[in-house]
């Protein structure tokens, strides 16, 4: 106790140490942003803070803050304006009677602080500190920064009671955010969310659980920061040990996310490409250490926004992110929520509309709080079907024979494994088209509306006429794209030559067709797929085939639009999908994908795979399952692309020189015995597949420096049977936390590409075992059946 009252006294008196040697900043001193480069801030003796004008963004508007002056980040500490940034043209005076006025460059008054009396200031400083203040005659502080702190605190700066520390909103919006650090008069010490835009607290989501009549925060000389009562006693530390503030700057700062951390930043020039450096890692930890479970507030959002989630990333930060079906509000604010991408489900009793909608399914997510009916004693499958029967349910979670009904929107979002079960997400299957009918009422108005009733027809029935016909073909254009059922539509040669800017823009190649980008005359981007090698039977023969694909309707499917039939001129239209093919996304990204995106992704194809084999009208079998041919729509859902191509390619067609359907390396074992094939080959390719999703490489990779690693599969099955999957994973921090889920994943492969091909699952028990629906049992080593021969 004794040292702590000898540091504050130490505190104090190198504080009027500080102010006596700064320079002064005499009155009617001011910085103007008319110049960029010249006077625009004081700084400090040493030059390490800075005080005065702040451009946000390039050619952006302006902010009045303290700054960090000596590194490259310029890290601002301190605001005035955060609300209300000025344009190039304001100016700052200090007054002759000691006021510090802030105006526009239409001389509007922003901010102003000060006495403003007779024994008022006689100059201003900017500390060395960081502390900017305004100082009478005597050397005595009248204002100071440090006492009106925005959302940092340096050493040396202390947070009284009564006083608060509010988040900015985003990392580079300054006005105040969503969450506050509050001493209150009882000496609790407490973190809140607000009632945002305004700025009152809402919801406590951490406490220092201490009372004191008298206390304050204290971040001191030597980097320790603490909570102080009366006397220098000692109620809670924030932070585990000191940091010395010798060779390093230092600031705690309430963050956007509502986290409040410890940073230090070294001063050693040639150590500046390290940057601000978290202190907690070793001298404390964030607080809270995980804000995605620990808020959860009965109005308001919680971590993230409104139909969104938070997870823990990498450096203990959390991030927003929106379930499938779901997407940012606005991308470039993810706290701001998510929006549906799909008309909710009609409440109307004979529309049947729950047959349009599906689950998407999410394990140990939940948004707590949501909820308006709770069931017990029952099974996933009852609480599906109960979810999709209402129409008010968005979200049903389902964990432990327990079942909850959740309705947009959905609150306190979180993703963490100590949440447990499953969030079932209901999405429509896909969106109808809303019919568009006013055309019909302007040409009503024109016809009926004016006196010259017969002048207006005789005038406007031809037009009405190609009006007509232009509104049926586009109707009907629009509607074969999706509607399940409906004709295709045949395109000519020439009309898809225009379309793709004769064949302008390749984006991928094979072994028997080219895909081109087009664009129809109504707007919509289309892949153009020409085939070289076809089986050149009748007319009808052809269109019965590319009918059979039509017919396919599955939101893990690319659609079949259109086709062309002229002669040799054999062409098929798709859907456009803008993020190209699972390939690139798991082997030419500059850094790894997301585990659970990668997760979603898995599944989604095993859905697609299940509908073909199982649930379309006329079975299906893929024969060339491979990332080239699973595509990624504008939301990352998996799209399963060229099914259905087997029966229209030459009966010799080969695409490898194994001359046989498929491609080397995820080619099923039977192909080569000569016996026949079932849709177990498409299971075998899935689980070479799956493993590459899970470790986000090829399976051969002839480079690799240890030879028992070039194949994936066989590396893959050696890394589960010595229980060494973390090897797999390389430095994929996501996924080496959800270790449990990549066993699982590890397994079902390797049952999917065993040797025989009945000991390989369906594609329906895959998907459930994917799901969590049906336990995976330890598999058997998939090469046992050869050494068995």
């Amino acid at each position: 106790m004794a040292l702590l009252i000898f540091q504050w006294f130490l505190l104090t008196f190198i504080t009027i140490i500080n102010a006596s040697t700064h320079r002064k900043i005499p009155l009617g001193s001011s910085l103007s942003t008319k110049d960029t480069h010249n006077n625009m801030f004081w700084s400090s003796d040493s030059s390490e803070f800075a005080f005065g004008f702040h451009q946000v963004e390039k050619d952006g508007d302006f902010l009045l803050a303290i700054w960090f002056n000596s590194i490259p980040e310029k890290t601002i500490v301190w605001s005035a304006n955060g609300n209300t940034l000025v344009q190039q043209g304001s100016t700052l005076e200090l007054t002759e009677n000691g006021l510090l006025v802030l105006k526009t460059r239409k001389g509007k008054q922003v901010w102003i602080v000060g006495v403003g009396d007779g024994d008022g200031v006689a100059y201003a400083a900017m500390l060395d500190t960081g502390n900017f203040v305004l100082v009478d005659k005597n050397s005595n502080y009248l204002w100071e920064s440090f006492d009106e702190p925005t959302d940092t605190l340096l050493p040396l700066q202390t947070l009284n009671q009564g006083k608060k520390l509010v988040a900015r909103y985003s990392n580079t919006n300054f006005s105040k955010g969503r969450f506050q650090l509050m001493l209150q008069q009882s000496g609790n010490l407490k973190l809140y969310t607000t009632t945002f835009p305004l700025d009152e607290a809402n919801s406590m989501y951490w406490s220092s659980e201490t009372t004191a009549n008298e206390s304050r925060v204290v971040f001191n000389q030597s980097g320790l920061i603490y909570l102080q009562g009366k006397n220098g006693e000692i109620l809670s530390i924030l932070s585990a040990k000191p940091c010395s503030t010798q060779g390093f700057y230092q600031r705690m700062i309430l963050e956007y996310d509502g986290v409040l951390r410890h940073y230090v930043y070294p001063k050693n020039d040639g150590e500046e490409s390290i940057g601000w450096s978290k202190a907690w890692t070793h001298c404390s930890t964030p607080i809270p250490p995980n804000i995605c479970t620990k808020l959860m507030e009965p109005t308001g959002s919680g971590a993230c926004g409104f139909n969104s989630y938070c997870s823990l990333e990498k450096e203990q930060r959390p991030s927003c992110k929106c379930p499938s079906g779901y997407s940012f509000i606005d991308q470039n604010d993810e706290m701001k929520g998510c929006q549906q991408n799909f008309e909710a489900q009609s409440c109307d009793k004979d529309s049947k509309d729950e047959e349009n909608f599906y689950f998407n399914t999410m394990e140990n997510t939940d948004w707590p709080l949501s909820d308006y009916e709770y069931f017990r004693l029952v099974d996933e499958n009852w609480c599906r079907k109960a979810c999709l029967g209402d129409c008010f349910c968005a979200v049903a979670i389902f964990r432990n024979g327990e079942c909850w009904k959740k309705k947009t929107p959905l609150s306190n979002g979180k993703l963490d494994s100590s949440v447990g079960g499953k969030a079932l997400i209901k999405v429509r299957l896909d969106q109808p088209h809303k019919r568009n009918d006013s055309i019909l009422v302007v040409i009503a108005s024109l016809l009926f509306g004016t006196p010259f009733f017969l002048i207006n027809i005789l005038v406007l029935i031809p037009a009405l006429v190609v009006i007509f016909h232009l509104y049926r073909k586009a109707k009907v254009s629009k509607q074969t794209q999706f509607k399940e059922g409906m004709n295709l539509q045949s395109f000519t040669y020439e009309e898809l030559e225009e379309a793709t800017n004769g064949f302008n823009e390749e984006l991928g190649r094979g072994a028997f067709a080219v895909v081109f980008k087009g664009v129809l005359c109504d707007g919509n981007f289309v892949a153009v797929k020409k085939l070289d090698n076809v089986v050149r039977e009748g007319e009808e023969e052809f269109k019965a085939e590319v009918n059979a694909i039509s017919r396919t309707n599955h939101k893990n499917l690319v659609q079949l639009i259109g086709f062309c039939n002229e002669g040799e001129k054999r062409l098929l239209v798709y859907e456009f999908m803008s993020n190209g093919s699972l390939a690139n996304f798991l082997f030419k990204s500059s850094s790894k994908p997301s585990w659970y995106q990668r997760k979603e992704i898995a599944l989604g194809i095993a859905r697609g795979l299940f509908y073909l084999h199982e649930e379309c009208k006329n079975q299906i079998i893929h024969c060339d399952i491979k990332p080239h041919n699973v595509l990624l729509d504008e939301s990352f859902n998996a799209r399963i692309a060229d099914f259905g191509l087997a029966k229209l390619l030459k009966r010799d067609q080969t695409r490898t020189t194994t001359a046989l359907r498929g491609t080397k390396g995820y080619v099923a074992p039977e192909w080569f015995r000569n016996t026949p094939v079932s849709v177990k080959v498409d299971v075998y390719s899935y689980g070479i597949m799956l493993l590459e999703i899970i470790c986000c490489r090829r399976n051969f990779e002839a480079e690799m420096e240890e030879e028992d690693q070039m194949v994936l599969a066989d590396w893959a099955n050696d890394c589960y049977r010595d229980g060494q999957l973390s090897l797999l994973l390389g430095n994929d921090d996501e996924a080496l936390s959800d270790m449990r889920k990549v066993e699982k994943c590890v397994m079902v492969a390797i049952w999917c590409i065993q040797e025989d091909p009945s000991f390989r699952p369906t594609m329906k028990k895959v998907t459930q075992m994917l799901e969590g629906t049906v336990d995976v049992s330890i598999p058997p080593d998939p090469y046992s059946f050869i050494s068995s021969l």
